[in-house]
C-alpha cells in the first residue's frame, strides 16, 4: 500500500530539518544559535538570538522556539520568543509577526506582497536573519503593528521606546546565565 500523501509530506519535512539542522551545526550563522528542544522532535527548535551589534538589543540573549508543521517547507513554522519582548512586530504573548513567517499567497489586507511572504526556498537561517533585521531597525516599521502598544510608544515617546529595550536586552543577558 502507497504511503499517504501526509506522510510523504512529514517524511520531506523530516529530511529538510535534519539537512538544515546539520547544516547550522557544521557551518554557525552568526548571530544566533539553533537546536532541537528534545531530541526526538525535529518539528520543535530553541533558538537563541544574540541582541545584534550597534542596536538596542546588543548584549542580550534572546530565546525562542520555532516550531514546524507537519508540512514544512510548504507552510511557514511559527515563531515565539520566550524572553520578554517590546517591539512593535512582536505580540505581547511573544509570537512574531513578519512577513516571512506569513502564509504564502496574496495578502487579504494590502500590507505585503507575495513576493515577501513565506515560500518554501526558504529556511530557518533566512528566517532568523530576518527576524535579526527586523530586531537592528531603528525606529522599527509601525504601519501594521503586531503590539500596538509598542508602536504607540514608538511614535509618541521613542526614547521611552529605547530605554525599555535596552532595559529588557540587560535583563535577558543576565536571564540567559541563571
Amino acid at each position: 500500500m502507497p504511503p499517504s500523501a501526509s506522510s510523504q509530506s512529514s517524511n520531506t519535512a523530516s529530511l529538510i530539518l535534519k539537512r538544515q539542522l546539520a547544516e547550522l551545526t557544521k557551518s554557525p550563522v552568526e548571530g544566533f544559535s539553533a537546536g532541537l528542544v528534545d531530541d526526538g522532535n525535529l518539528y520543535e527548535w530553541e533558538v537563541m538570538i544574540i541582541g545584534p551589534p550597534d542596536t538596542l538589543y546588543e548584549g542580550g540573549f534572546f530565546k525562542s522556539r520555532l516550531t514546524f508543521p507537519q508540512d514544512y517547507p510548504l507552510s511557514p513554522p511559527k515563531m515565539k520568543f520566550i524572553t520578554e519582548m517590546w517591539h512593535p512586530n512582536i505580540y505581547a504573548n511573544g509570537d512574531v509577526c513578519i512577513s516571512i513567517l506569513h502564509a504564502p499567497g496574496e495578502d487579504e489586507y494590502g500590507f505585503e506582497r507575495a513576493s515577501e511572504r513565506w515560500s518554501p526556498v526558504q529556511s530557518v537561517t533566512s528566517i532568523l536573519i530576518s527576524v535579526i533585521s527586523m530586531l537592528s531597525s531603528d525606529p522599527p516599521d509601525t504601519s501594521s503593528p503586531a503590539n500596538v502598544d509598542a508602536a504607540k510608544q514608538v511614535r509618541d515617546d521613542i526614547l521611552a521606546y529605547r530605554k525599555k529595550i535596552r532595559r529588557l536586552a540587560r535583563r535577558s543577558a543576565e536571564e540567559a546565565f541563571d
